[in-house]
């Protein structure tokens, strides 16, 4: 079971930590517009690492949950284990410029993305 729920709802969105999840990386929810959303791809977890300071979370045992912030670039982790992830690139005027998540189906949520975004 993953530790993050992504939805989209009313042109927004909705990126939820789950459970202890949500203690971890001290965020309830990340709401963007999907107009900021750039693009969306799944990667091995192996691949991706977090860049910068961690401000606030937890990196411990394989789990990274939190934010990082190196060189101006922000980003949102919510990462459990070593399966893929999916990497939400977000424009320059959002919260955030990546979110690097695990979610229950990688390749469905990012497919569901790419859909909203083909449809603007």
């Amino acid at each position: 079971m993953s530790g993050t729920r992504v939805t989209v709802t009313g042109g927004n969105l909705v990126v939820e930590p789950k459970g202890l999840d949500k203690v971890w990386s001290l965020t309830r929810r990340i709401v963007v517009p999907m107009s900021a959303v750039k693009g969306v791809s799944v990667r091995p977890a192996a691949a991706v690492r977090p860049r910068g300071r961690r401000w606030p979370g937890l990196r411990l045992f394989g789990k990274v949950s939190g934010r990082f912030v190196s060189d101006g670039r922000r980003q949102f982790w919510n990462v459990s284990g070593r399966g893929d992830v999916v990497v939400i690139r977000l424009a320059s005027e959002s919260r955030f410029d990546e979110l690097v998540l695990t979610v229950d189906d990688p390749s469905a949520v990012a497919g569901e993305l790419h859909r909203q975004v083909s449809a603007r």
